[in-house]
């Protein structure tokens, strides 16, 4: 289903974009390389040549630098909005700095559904089919999981 090669696409370029920016924040990375590379995750999945990997590469270092700013600013205004928490408060702030962390937040969005539509388009019709086969099987997998959950009773 066109549906689920959707979500995987979506959960695959919000999964590398967040590893971009958490890299990049957080400095904590493990030294060598040694986290588990996105791109190569998905080169397994279904099967990039060299060329296709270079090229989702290169998105995701086109797209590193807005990502760490709009994140940064994100940040920056959600403390800001954590401190307008007081009895002085001044409800334009709050207002505009609702309005503006709303704007980044739909900004971010319209980054990972581009990054989505970019990844899809360098795949080829087969790695589509092969990507939506195993978002199927996860999917059961999942189902399968939440079942046996539901008839143990909970713990």
């Amino acid at each position: 289903m066109k549906l689920f090669r959707n979500l995987a696409v979506t959960l695959i370029a919000m999964t590398m974009s967040l590893s971009v920016m958490a890299q990049e924040m957080g400095g904590m990375g493990a030294p060598g390389g040694e986290q588990p590379d996105q791109v190569d995750q998905l080169a397994q999945m279904v099967d990039l040549t060299d060329e296709q990997q270079a090229e989702i590469r290169a998105l995701l270092e086109e797209m590193e630098g807005d990502i760490e700013s709009k994140q940064a600013e994100i940040q920056e205004l959600q403390q800001k909005l954590e401190g307008h928490i007081r009895s002085d408060f001044s409800e334009s702030d709050i207002r505009s700095d609702s309005k503006r962390l709303g704007e980044l937040t739909g900004e971010m969005t319209a980054m990972t559904v581009l990054l989505q539509a970019k990844v899809e388009n360098i795949f080829t019709e087969e790695q589509r089919e092969m990507l939506e086969e195993q978002m199927q099987q996860q999917q059961q997998q999942m189902q399968q999981m939440q079942q046996m959950q539901q008839q143990g009773g909970g713990m």
